[in-house]
């Protein structure tokens, strides 16, 4: 199934130790890049986290969120990180000479200061640890994806539809060549023949200004490669899967042809199926630039 690159999840689990909660949310890119903030404690599983996620994730800025609420009861010691207490101390005296006002922060403030406080576990959890945190990642990314392939579902339902007006502004273009050319050769045979009066005309001569003409707004080539690019994008939208890539190559490829077709443009008809066919292939465009 084709995905979008912009998606949500969400996901927690609960025991008696402690509570981990997991969010996610993605935005278009290039490449899969993650950005993940967690408790420090958990950065010995950065690795691996990155390794679970690209096995989830196939391209897209994704923002990966995880926070833990330790209960009471737990199993791990708690810690006092002295360096990072020290450093908030010295900050509030600095603060309270330079500012010229009482320093009044207790031991207390200082515990409630981010990180001062830690749970360390021991070396026997971090198995049974990481069990817990790989459980609910892969739930979150569950959801995620889910909420991608739902937005993935409705852009494939939207450019389909764009896809199949091109194909009949193809088939006009198609169909309309033939009537191009007969109006060309009535309006030139009308010219020469007001212009050369009674003289006879030279029909080898009539014959190959009209054979230039037409070489020069023929759009057959343009109109099968552009039709076959059409059907091509229309088939990887059945594939589905990671199909970005392939759906931009092909947007560039359509948009050369419609440029060549709108240079032949033999008719105001024609220029304005072309400028028709060229707004419908931007539209394209910006559009898979949301598909992974």
């Amino acid at each position: 199934m084709t995905r979008s690159m912009t998606g949500f999840g969400r996901a927690e689990a609960v025991n008696e130790t402690r509570k981990l909660t997991v969010e996610m949310k993605s935005v278009n890119n290039r490449y899969l890049d993650f950005n993940i903030r967690m408790p420090k404690k958990f950065n010995c599983f950065d690795a691996a986290i990155r390794a679970l996620l690209k096995e989830e994730i196939g391209r897209g800025k994704v923002d990966v969120f995880i926070s833990e609420e330790v209960y009471k009861n737990g199993s791990g010691a708690l810690a006092v990180n002295m360096d990072l207490a020290n450093e908030y101390l010295k900050a509030a005296r600095q603060m309270s000479e330079e500012l010229g006002v009482a320093n009044t922060v207790t031991i207390q403030d200082i515990m409630r200061f981010p990180d001062v406080l830690v749970t360390q576990e021991s070396e026997n959890d971090e198995e049974e640890l990481w069990a817990e945190i790989s459980a609910v990642l892969k739930e979150a990314a569950n959801a995620f994806n889910k909420a991608r392939e739902a937005e993935g579902e409705r852009l494939i339902k939207d450019l389909t539809g764009k896809l199949l007006g091109m194909k009949e502004n193809v088939a006009f273009i198609k169909e309309h060549e033939a009537e191009i050319y007969e109006n060309y050769r009535t309006r030139l045979m009308e010219k020469v023949k007001e212009l050369s009066a009674d003289r006879e005309i030279d029909e080898t001569q009539f014959a190959s200004a009209v054979v230039v003409y037409a070489d020069k707004v023929c759009t057959d080539e343009e109109t099968v490669r552009l039709g076959s690019h059409i059907e091509q994008m229309l088939d990887e939208f059945r594939r589905g899967g990671s199909i970005g890539r392939k759906l931009d190559f092909l947007t560039q490829e359509m948009n050369r042809e419609a440029n060549t077709i709108l240079s032949k443009a033999g008719d105001l008809a024609t220029s304005n199926t072309g400028i028709s066919l060229k707004t419908d292939i931007e539209k394209i465009r910006e559009q898979i630039q949301n598909i992974e």
